[in-house]
């Protein structure tokens, strides 16, 4: 269960009104051309390929920031209640922040990395634009990232720490990978989630917050419970 939420953590990153907007202008940066230009095949996979490195880019750096949290985690385990509540405490502040009853301003504050033109349309400049995607931490992803962070750190383990964020990633690039493949008909779609978005957002602040008051409660083990189902 606990890589399911992961997963649609990373569902709901790609569907916040700061990424799904701008997934048109990502892929024309990364083929190099407007996306209306794009139909046939060879095209197709070209953009498909650049997306696939997009995806890479931003992975990598979620992993490494999986592994930073969860080892420094492991140093204070002496601590780990009161950092399980501080956690939980600022999860939940996120989630409130995401359904619109208040904004935080520092939360929209993100550091965009500029990539040389000679960048554009290549697969390096691909992959780089993932990596700082991923950086800028754009302040619609960060509640929902920041919570999968609090959350892996406080996993039993290393290694299903960075598999939560792998997971998450992967959550992420699915959909990446999808408007890739569908990128001829990209607008249509884009323009049938939009109207969604703020209903998205605000389910998605509901279960950030749900998500921060098992972590205060250190009722974690909830979840794997209702994992269990799953496997009857």
């Amino acid at each position: 269960m606990d890589f399911i939420l992961a997963f649609a953590a990373g569902l709901l990153s790609f569907l916040s009104p700061c990424v799904l907007p701008l997934i048109p202008a990502y892929l024309s940066y990364m083929v190099g051309s407007s996306v209306t230009e794009i139909s046939a095949g060879p095209q197709k996979i070209n953009a498909l390929l650049k997306a696939a490195l997009f995806v890479a880019g931003f992975s990598i750096v979620f992993v490494l920031l999986g592994i930073s949290v969860s080892s420094v985690s492991r140093l204070l385990s002496g601590h780990l209640e009161l950092i399980q509540r501080v956690g939980g405490v600022l999860v939940v502040i996120f989630g409130i922040h995401m359904t619109g009853i208040f904004k935080i301003r520092f939360l929209y504050m993100e550091k965009r990395m500029r990539l040389p033109g000679s960048a554009k349309g290549r697969s390096f400049g691909s992959f780089l634009m993932g990596m700082a995607f991923a950086i800028g931490w754009t302040p619609c992803i960060g509640p929902i990232l920041s919570s999968i962070l609090i959350f892996a750190g406080s996993m039993e383990t290393l290694d299903k720490g960075v598999a939560l964020l792998a997971v998450y990633s992967l959550g992420m690039g699915v959909p990446f990978l999808l408007s890739a493949l569908l990128i001829d008909n990209l607008s249509v779609y884009l323009r049938k989630i939009t109207r969604h978005l703020p209903v998205i957002s605000i389910v998605s602040g509901v279960i950030v917050i749900a998500m921060g008051i098992l972590i205060f409660t250190n009722r974690l083990e909830v979840l794997g419970q209702y994992g269990s189902l799953f496997n009857l």
